[in-house]
Formats: C-alpha cells, sequence, structure tokens
C-alpha cells in the first residue's frame, strides 16, 4: 500500500448529502465511488468516464463540444434541442434512441455524413 493510499482520508467514509463549493478536484481520480443521484454544476472538461454507469442520467444545458463517445450505449436515450454538429458516432448502440430538434449539420455516422443518409433516404422512398 503507497503512502498516499494509508493517509487517505476519503478511502472508505461516507459522504453522502455533502455539498461542495467552488473545491478544486482537478486530477481527482474517483473508483467505486456511489454519484448516484448527484448533482454536478462543475467544469468537467477533459473528465474522462471508463466503465461508467450513467443510465437515468439527465443531461440539462450541458456543453459536450468535441466530446469522444467509444462503445457507448445510448440505447432509450432521448436527445432534444441538440446540437449534433461535428459529432462523429462509431461503435454506438442508438437502439430505440430518440432525435428530435436537433443541428445535425456535419454529423457522421460510422464515417457517413447524417444529410447524405437522408438524402438516399428520400431518394430510395420515391
Amino acid at each position: 500500500m503507497s503512502d498516499q493510499q494509508e493517509h487517505n482520508p476519503f478511502d472508505g467514509p461516507q459522504l453522502k448529502g455533502m455539498r461542495y463549493e467552488r473545491a478544486d478536484l482537478s486530477g481527482a481520480e474517483f473508483d467505486g465511488v456511489n454519484l448516484e443521484d448527484a448533482r454536478f454544476y462543475a467544469v468537467l472538461s477533459k473528465a474522462k468516464f471508463t466503465d461508467t454507469n450513467l443510465s437515468e442520467a439527465a443531461f440539462d444545458d450541458v456543453n459536450l463540444a468535441d466530446a469522444r463517445f467509444n462503445n457507448v450505449n445510448l440505447s432509450g436515450a432521448s436527445i432534444t434541442d441538440a446540437n449534433l454538429s461535428r459529432l462523429t458516432i462509431s461503435d454506438v448502440t442508438l437502439a430505440d434512441a430518440e432525435i428530435k430538434d436537433a443541428d445535425l449539420t456535419g454529423m457522421r455516422i460510422n464515417g457517413v455524413l447524417v444529410s447524405d443518409l437522408f438524402l438516399a433516404y428520400e431518394k430510395a422512398k420515391s
């Protein structure tokens, strides 16, 4: 066990209901942490979420510009009034997902522009 692990006051404590304001947690690592019902009014730029369960999470007025999604399950997701321009999707599950009132300019799915997919769809319907 490292010195940091031996002297870490946050290893295992119950911190339910705590409120942190203007705290600098840059570079922090959360492993095995339960953040159910947590609320974030924070800067999470460059944050990395790996093997993380965000099911039923709500993202309102969130900036995900230039975010990367790899091997992501968005089944049943509802995306409304979103700017998805420049978004590239690959290896993402979108079963039963709904996207409405979104800017899809420049969005790609498996390397194909969504606008081209819509054109092909309209042409096939004719």
